[in-house]
Formats: structure tokens, sequence, C-alpha cells
């Protein structure tokens, strides 16, 4: 019955892994029902400054500000968004994955790249990957605010007005539903075109206290509040892929043990039988 042991112990073993699972499971469930709840107290807000900023790129005053200007690309910057931890699926590895097919064709085109990273994930892939990583954060936890990410948008930000590059791109996962992430690539600066159907119509506004100073504060106001909608986006899509990749761990540690129940007992009657036949043998022999 050695080989039935193995296989008890084999059982054992996979039944301890599938509490395991079943708990990250259901924390992973509970995380993502607030990480959703953040997620959509923070759209509104982030929705309604891509409206302004939006108008502000139409409307025509005296001052232009340097965000609003379209430029000759030579330098482009990334800042992506990833998670802290593993055991997540696929989820980090085909947004790189789709991040890389970008960067490939900026190089191709004779475009320079800067990376910036927000999430451990990110950081460990490029400096294996390699790329001009200029600036990182991480371990930013479940519930993040936006002092946590303000250094490397800052960052990011000067290499802007200092014309180190000439356009800035966020990259993270965008939250469709508990089952599906997508990867989304969005350019923040400068501001993209609106569509016909927006621009039906100018708009003005009036700036107190001055055009320059306001239109300043907003533009980075702007910027900060996508990139703290991206995180706090992939943050639940981070949650509910860890949800799916654990009961689908579960469920195949279910389907493990039942296969090694199988065996064990076929292992058992084989024993059994073999005892048996020896019995019958050796009594026939007397």
């Amino acid at each position: 019955m050695s080989a039935g042991k193995e296989i008890r112990t084999k059982i054992r073993s996979i039944q301890n892994t599938r509490k395991i699972t079943n708990a990250m499971e259901m924390v992973a469930a509970s995380k993502m029902r607030k990480a959703q709840q953040r997620m959509d107290q923070a759209r509104p807000y982030a929705d309604k400054i891509r409206q302004v900023i939006r108008h502000l790129a139409h409307a025509n005053p005296e001052y232009r500000h340097s965000y609003l200007e379209a430029r000759e690309v030579r330098r482009v910057g990334y800042i992506v968004v990833s998670s802290d931890r593993g055991l997540c699926g696929g989820l980090n590895n085909n947004l790189f994955r789709q991040l890389v097919r970008s960067m490939k064709a900026q190089e191709e085109a004779g475009i320079g790249v800067d990376v910036c990273t927000i999430g451990s994930r990110a950081s460990q892939f490029f400096g294996r990957w390699g790329g001009n990583l200029v600036a990182e954060t991480s371990q930013i936890g479940d519930r993040p605010n936006l002092q946590d990410v303000v250094g490397p948008i800052q960052t990011m930000l000067e290499r802007f007005d200092n014309g180190d590059i000439d356009e800035l791109r966020v990259c993270y996962n965008t939250f469709v539903n508990a089952m599906t992430q997508r990867p989304t690539e969005e350019t923040i600066l400068p501001l993209p075109q609106q569509e016909e159907a927006e621009t039906s119509h100018g708009w003005d506004y009036v700036y107190e206290p001055s055009a320059p100073e306001v239109l300043d504060d907003l533009l980075r106001r702007y910027v900060e509040s996508v990139i703290y909608q991206s995180v706090v986006e992939n943050i639940a899509c981070e949650q509910a892929a860890r949800m799916v990749a654990m009961k689908a761990a579960s469920d195949n540690a279910d389907k493990l043990i039942d296969e090694l129940q199988l065996a064990y007992n076929k292992a058992r009657q084989a024993a059994i039988t073999t005892e048996l036949t020896e019995i019958i043998s050796g009594a026939a022999a007397v």
C-alpha cells in the first residue's frame, strides 16, 4: 500500500492548497467590491474634468496653454500602471504585451521612449526587458490616494514642460466586468483632438484671477485625476482577475483530488485483491 499512502499524501497536500485558494478567492471578491466602489466614486470627477478640458481645448482664449498645443513627436513618455502582487492571471502580461508592441512601433518610427511605472510588477518587467525608466513607485496598497502617485506624475509633467518628451500616455487595465479587464492606452498630453460632433459650437470662459494661473492648475489637476482614476481602476481589475484565477485554481484542485481519489481507490482495490489471492493460494496449498 505504499502507492496508496503516497496518493493520500498528495490528496491532503492538494486539499490544503484548495483551502488557501478558496480563502484568497473570497478575500479578492471582498476587495473587488470595495475597489469597485472607489472606482465608481472617482469616475464622475474624472469624467467631468475631461469634459471641461475638452471644452477648453476648443475655446479660443488669449492665452493658450502648452498642454493644449500639439508638437512634433520626437519622444513619448509612458506612465504604466500595474499591480504590486501576482496571482492575478494574465492581467499584467496582457498589458505588457500591448505596451511592448506600442513601444516597438514608436522606436521603429524613430521616436524615443521614456517610462514611468506605478506598481512593482511594471518595475520588475522593465528591469528585465529594458527601457529608459525615469520614475517609479510601488506598494501603494488597495486604498491609494493621490499623494501616493503624485511624485511620478510630477516627474513626467516636468519632462513635458522642459520639452524632454512631446507626448504623455498612460497604460492601465480598464474594468469592464468581473470576468473582463481590457488593456488600455490613453494619450493624456497634449490634449487629444475632439470629435466633430463635440465641436459643433465654440466655448468661451471668464478666468479669475487670470487665464495662465487657472489653466495651469486645472490642467495639472486633469492629469492627476486621469492617473488616479487609472490606478483605482487597475486595482479593481487586479482583484477581479485574482478572484477568477483563484476560482480556477480551486476548480482544478477539485478535479485533481477526484482523479487522485479514483487512483487511490483502484490501488486499494488492487492491494485487497492481491491479499485475497495470496490467502486463497496459501489455503489451497495447505
